[in-house]
């Protein structure tokens, strides 16, 4: 939420909460020029993915078309359309974090979580995303916990990281 709370995995908001936090948030935008895609990525930013009736609702508000909607929304990969975890871990597998072992560090993860991809951990509470790159090569290799870089990881200290957030 944009007031800095957020939603346990295990309460899942209802539609009409969806649509009211959506308006709200389509509302909101204060650029002098509004697209469906700015209004999508104001949805996520205040949702956190894009559900159906974020789609919905951003067709009413721009006077467009459902399908119209969601060509634009499933076009961009930066768009998701389940809810994330309650946090993130970015594993960063750029060039610099590659040759510092990256792989290494994002087997580990992956093991940690019990997961063989991207994606949620089987109880919601953790999402796993790849990076290209984080930004922070001179740290390699890198991780980010909802947005907060980790540099210098090992297997081990991310494994520390990802078991912390599993306990938290």
């Amino acid at each position: 939420m944009s007031d800095g709370q957020t939603i346990a995995s295990d309460e899942s908001p209802s539609s009409d909460e969806l649509r009211e936090r959506s308006r709200k948030a389509l509302q909101a935008q204060q650029q002098p020029t509004v697209t469906v895609l700015s209004s999508l990525i104001a949805v996520q930013d205040e949702l956190h993915y894009i559900p159906d009736e974020a789609i919905e609702e951003t067709a009413t508000h721009m006077k467009s078309t459902i399908n119209d909607v969601w060509s634009v929304a499933s076009f961009y990969t930066n768009f998701r359309f389940t809810p994330p975890g309650d946090h993130t871990i970015d594993v960063c597998w750029g060039p610099s974090c590659h040759l510092g072992g990256a792989q290494n560090v994002m087997l580990r993860v992956h093991s940690e979580l019990g997961v063989d991809e991207e994606g949620e951990t089987a109880d919601g509470k953790l999402t796993l995303r790849y990076s290209t790159c984080l930004g922070a090569c001179a740290l390699a290799p890198v991780i980010a916990v909802d947005h907060h870089m980790k540099g210098r990881q090992t297997p081990d200290s991310a494994a520390a990281v990802v078991n912390g957030l599993k306990g938290a």
